[in-house]
């Protein structure tokens, strides 16, 4: 069995499919390139195609297929970027990452603290040797309620993690999870939205969702709350938390992914001039965090996408199952 992977980086996941491919017994070939019409013919002869976060749509999945194609994996938990019904439609198995919870849970927590203390105002001030209080108080996470949106794998362990530091949690799911009542309270969104000081998203990004996060939304939820996304960009529309963050309405923004994020995050872009002017608008601001969807970047998390994803084509050359399967 053959893989060929698109968007490898050489420096972290190049290792992970070198150790894989011999431990599970796959041949694979790959390129920096991320994958496009030009390029589709590198693939030819592979029986499966790893893929990051690029759009896929029915004519690349056509041109994978006819070159021999039968797996499609995405080294991400998201799937949203694929056309998985046309995928579908033409006989190619799909199939996504997993990849441990802890870091994205991590790193939430540590926007959460990051916005509750200012930490950025307080270390830029220090690098000017202004090391006085003014303008320098916090809020303490443990007095604070916090509500979590999704309590999916990750949204879990959020929660899980939360629950040591003390603060009242309330939680909301289409579908309630036994283990997270432990620690937190299940209430509707509205309840939420009104009574939450930090509001933090962990749901998947599809066309249903997009923009949840709008004028309308912001204008329920407390004022002066903090938000925090790090879970997809497209959930929150863009120009509406400007205008939020500009009222004080939202007190402060943690995000670690920003809508129409294709093209910039994962790519050196220094020194260009990007066409989005909301993108430039959110990060002067002095209210917001931004880092480039970087809440599952560690150790543990790269080896799990590349393993994962690789492991369920393998499964699928076979003809086995697997849990990573896009059904």
């Amino acid at each position: 069995m053959k893989i060929f992977a698109y968007g490898v980086r050489p420096y972290d996941e190049l290792g992970y499919f070198e150790k894989y491919s011999k431990e599970m017994g796959f041949d694979f070939d790959y390129t920096t390139e991320y994958p496009c019409p030009e390029n589709a013919h590198l693939a030819k002869g592979a029986d499966g195609i790893s893929i990051l976060t690029n759009p896929t749509d029915s004519h690349m999945l056509d041109l994978f297929k006819a070159g021999g194609a039968k797996y499609i994996a995405t080294r991400s938990i998201g799937y949203d970027h694929i056309d998985v019904e046309h995928a579908k439609k033409i006989g190619m198995r799909v199939a996504n990452a997993s990849y441990s919870p802890n870091s994205v849970a991590n790193y939430t927590i540590m926007m959460m603290l990051m916005a509750c203390r200012n930490i950025c105002y307080i270390l830029d001030k220090a690098k000017m040797q202004d090391y006085g209080l003014k303008g320098k108080m916090g809020r303490e996470l443990s007095e604070s309620t916090v509500g979590i949106i999704g309590t999916g794998k990750i949204g879990q362990v959020t929660i899980e993690h939360l629950a040591g530091f003390g603060c009242k949690i309330l939680a909301y799911d289409k579908y309630q999870n036994e283990a997270v009542k432990k620690h937190a309270q299940y209430v509707d969104l509205e309840t939420l939205y009104r009574e939450s000081d930090i509001i933090s998203v962990h749901i998947p990004g599809f066309k249903e969702n997009r923009h949840m996060f709008n004028k309308e939304t912001f204008a329920k939820m407390k004022d002066g709350v903090i938000f925090v996304n790090a879970a997809r960009g497209l959930l929150v529309n863009s120009q509406d938390l400007i205008e939020a963050l500009q009222s004080g309405k939202v007190g402060f923004a943690a995000l670690d992914t920003f809508d129409e994020e294709i093209g910039m995050c994962y790519v050196n872009r220094e020194g260009e001039a990007l066409k989005n002017n909301a993108f430039y608008t959110l990060t002067a601001m002095p209210n917001v965090i931004f880092s480039p969807h970087m809440a599952f970047y560690t150790e543990q998390a790269v080896a799990d996408m590349v393993g994962k994803s690789a492991g369920a084509m393998v499964a699928f050359s076979r003809g086995e199952q697997s849990e990573q399967e896009v059904l």
